[in-house]
C-alpha cells in the first residue's frame, strides 16, 4: 500500500482544507466541454487557458459555455493578445453578461503584443481605470522563477500586480521547499495574497504529448519548451503524480509564514483521472 499523503491528524486536517480550495486548470479544445460536464463537479472552479496561436475566441466561448452549465470559471487573458482599451471593455462586459465574475490575467507569450498592452500590469490597470465587475482576479507566480526574467525583475512584477488583485495562481512547481521559500518571500514584499500551488494532476506522458499536437506546431514547441522540467519526470510508465509535492506542503507549512490556501491543478484536459485522484486525496483526508 502507498504511504498516504497525510500522516498526522494535523495534516489530514490541513489537506481537508487545502482541498476545500482546489481548482482545475482545462484547455479549450473541443472536446473539453464534454469531458467537464462528464467528469467534474460543478463545485470545482475552474480556469479556461489561453493559447496565442488560438487566440482569446475558444477561451470566451468555452468559459460562457461553462459558466451556463453552473461552473465558477475564470477566463485566462492574455495581455499581449488584447489590442487596446475598447477591446477590453467588449470583452469585460461579454462576461459580465454571462455572469462570469472571475478572471485570470496573465502577460502571455505571444511574442508580439497585438496593441497597447504589454505585459499584466499594464492590463489590469485599465481593468481598473474602466471599472469591472469581477470580484476575483487572479494573476501568476513564479516560485521556480522565470526562464526569461530575472527573480528580482518578478518579484517587483508582483509587487505591481498585487494591489489590482485578489489571489495567485502559481506556475506548475515541483519543490514544496522552493513554494514555501518563495511564499515566505513575497509576504516580506508586502504581498499579503492567498495563493494556490500550481502542480499536475496525475498526467501520463502520452496524454503530454497528445496535449502538446493539439496545439499546433508553433504552440506545441513553446509549450514543450516550458514544460521541459515536467517532461522529464515523466518517463516512468506510470506517469505522474504530485504526491511527493503534497506531501512536503504539509509538513512545510506550519513553520512557514507562506499563505498557502489551496491546489491549482493544470489537468491538461485529462479530468476522469484528475477527479478519481482528488477523490482519492479526500478520502485519506478524511480518514
Amino acid at each position: 500500500m502507498a504511504r498516504p499523503v497525510a500522516a498526522t491528524d494535523g495534516q489530514r486536517k490541513m489537506l481537508a482544507a487545502l482541498l476545500d480550495n482546489i481548482g482545475y486548470e482545462i484547455m479549450p479544445f473541443p472536446s473539453a466541454r464534454t469531458k467537464v460536464v462528464a467528469d467534474v463537479p460543478v463545485s470545482i472552479p475552474l480556469t479556461i487557458t489561453a493559447t496565442g496561436g488560438k487566440g482569446l475566441e475558444p477561451t470566451l466561448d468555452t468559459a460562457v459555455f461553462l459558466s451556463g452549465k453552473g461552473y465558477s470559471v475564470a477566463p485566462h487573458i492574455p495581455a499581449r493578445l488584447v489590442r487596446d482599451a475598447q477591446e477590453l471593455n467588449t470583452l469585460v462586459r461579454r462576461l459580465e453578461a454571462a455572469e462570469i465574475d472571475r478572471i485570470f490575467i496573465i502577460a502571455g507569450d505571444a511574442e508580439e503584443a497585438a496593441g497597447e498592452f504589454l505585459d499584466a500590469p499594464s492590463l489590469l490597470r485599465e481593468l481598473k481605470n474602466q471599472g469591472h465587475h469581477f470580484t476575483d482576479v487572479g494573476i501568476g507566480g513564479y516560485p521556480e522563477g522565470h526562464g526569461s526574467f530575472s527573480n528580482q525583475v518578478m518579484r517587483q512584477a508582483l509587487r505591481d500586480k498585487a494591489p489590482l488583485a485578489t489571489r495567485i495562481l502559481t506556475q506548475i512547481c515541483f519543490d514544496a521547499a522552493a513554494v514555501l521559500e518563495w511564499g515566505a518571500d513575497i509576504r516580506q514584499d508586502g504581498v499579503d495574497l492567498p495563493v494556490y500551488v500550481g502542480m499536475p494532476g496525475p498526467v501520463s506522458r502520452q496524454r503530454l504529448i497528445r496535449v502538446s499536437a493539439g496545439l499546433g506546431l508553433g504552440q506545441s514547441a513553446n509549450f514543450l519548451k516550458k514544460q521541459q522540467n515536467m517532461v522529464r519526470r515523466f518517463f516512468s510508465p506510470s506517469g505522474y503524480k504530485p504526491t511527493q509535492l503534497i506531501r512536503g506542503l504539509l509538513q512545510g507549512l506550519p513553520g512557514s509564514d507562506a499563505n498557502i490556501r489551496g491546489f491549482h491543478i493544470f489537468t491538461f484536459n485529462d479530468l476522469a483521472s484528475t477527479e478519481a485522484w482528488r477523490r482519492e486525496l479526500l478520502a485519506q483526508a478524511r480518514g
